[in-house]
């Protein structure tokens, strides 16, 4: 039995009369109820891979999840890191947790998370920033090409993969979310850039972001490929992907991006790269997603590919993709400390506050319908 909310619809479906999905796809299912989902990125921003900042925040991730420290710990987590727009080295701790009461516990007692609230924004050498996605579960949709490996939200315990058919067309992401059944998903302002960049350098600041902002997480994995199918990816699919992020964030302002992030999933304990990437992207709202997926050549680049790829290699085919979409309520506050401008959502922020290390707002690095 799945738990995933079924709303009597009111809002009409984008699924056109009598479709059939031209390749098979899985999304996820979950085997209990529960209110929240959370996936909690936590960054540490410096100068590179080997900047002295790095060992520290590393014991403080591997604390985490030992001993005393690690009862709350994430039931999923993942290092990333990636090279931002001003040349900065980000180091990521990605956790999930169906629980957002341990998730809560966590905050508030595991060494990293104290970490960040504790930092001196003034003194640091680096930045360091907290970002959380936490939702209702009829507010996430999810999609994979392949049920055979676990990815993101799905390598949490008490969740499967199953099959489906709500997928091959455009607005087929919105018809998996269950609220967009009585809910057109709309947003509470316009998409602008902030009239003057963040005074962030050497603050501690929460910016948030407006209602029905859409959180994306897009993952492609090779790690197996081999030959033909490595080669189709390193030559062909990866420069089409990387073609339509270079879009979305050149046209920012026109697309409703809010920030693109494209992340290199790392070994956990050697932290060598993976074949393994996901894009972290923010929108003004779905809408603003399903325009460039609906209208955009870069899209319908990759989208043709990836479709033409899984005929062509059928369960053969070692190129994994999914993605995992949140939609998020009111307003959700991320903290930044010493980050350069251009971290995150801080160009196009609906408001950013300066806070100081020991004010109880500082500890709260994002807040549900607050």
């Amino acid at each position: 039995m799945s738990w995933t909310p079924d709303y009597p619809r009111t809002v009409p479906e984008r699924r056109p009369p009598g479709h059939r999905p031209r390749a098979p796809r899985w999304t996820l299912g979950f085997d209990a109820p529960l209110s929240l989902v959370t996936s909690d990125y936590l960054a540490l921003q410096c100068a590179g891979p080997d900047d002295p900042a790095v060992g520290p925040f590393l014991e403080r991730v591997r604390a985490c999840h030992t001993g005393r420290d690690g009862a709350d710990a994430p039931e999923a987590w993942e290092l990333l890191a990636f090279t931002d727009e001003a040349g900065r080295h980000n180091l990521v701790h990605l956790g999930y947790w169906r629980d957002a009461t341990a998730h809560a516990r966590w905050l508030a007692t595991a060494p990293l998370p104290r970490w960040f609230a504790e930092l001196d924004a003034a003194a640091v050498p680096f930045g360091a920033w907290h970002e959380v996605v936490q939702v209702p579960l009829d507010r996430v949709e999810t999609i994979y090409s392949d049920p055979r490996r676990a990815f993101g939200l799905a390598a949490c315990p008490g969740t499967r993969r199953e099959s489906m058919t709500v997928n091959g067309y455009f607005g087929a992401a919105r018809d998996r979310l269950p609220v967009s059944a009585i809910d057109p998903l709309e947003a509470a302002g316009p998409h602008r850039r902030r009239a003057r960049p963040a005074a962030s350098e050497g603050r501690r600041l929460r910016a948030e972001c407006g209602h029905n902002t859409a959180v994306i997480r897009s993952g492609q994995y090779w790690q197996n490929a081999e030959g033909e199918q490595l080669a189709d990816y390193t030559e062909a699919l990866e420069p089409k992907l990387m073609a339509g992020m270079a879009h979305l964030r050149e046209a920012a302002d026109a697309e409703g991006t809010l920030s693109l992030r494209v992340m290199t999933s790392l070994d956990r304990e050697t932290l060598r790269p993976l074949r393994e990437t996901s894009v972290l992207g923010h929108f003004h709202t779905l809408a603003s997603l399903e325009g460039w997926a609906a209208g955009h050549a870069t899209h319908a680049a990759i989208y043709e590919h990836a479709i033409a790829k899984n005929r062509q290699y059928g369960e053969a085919r070692t190129v994994v993709t999914w993605h995992e979409v949140f939609v998020l309520p009111r307003t959700a506050a991320f903290a930044y400390v010493n980050c350069h401008p251009a971290t995150g959502i801080l160009p196009y922020a609906t408001s950013v506050l300066a806070v100081e290390p020991d004010d109880p707002a500082a500890d709260s690095p994002a807040v549900y319908g607050g």
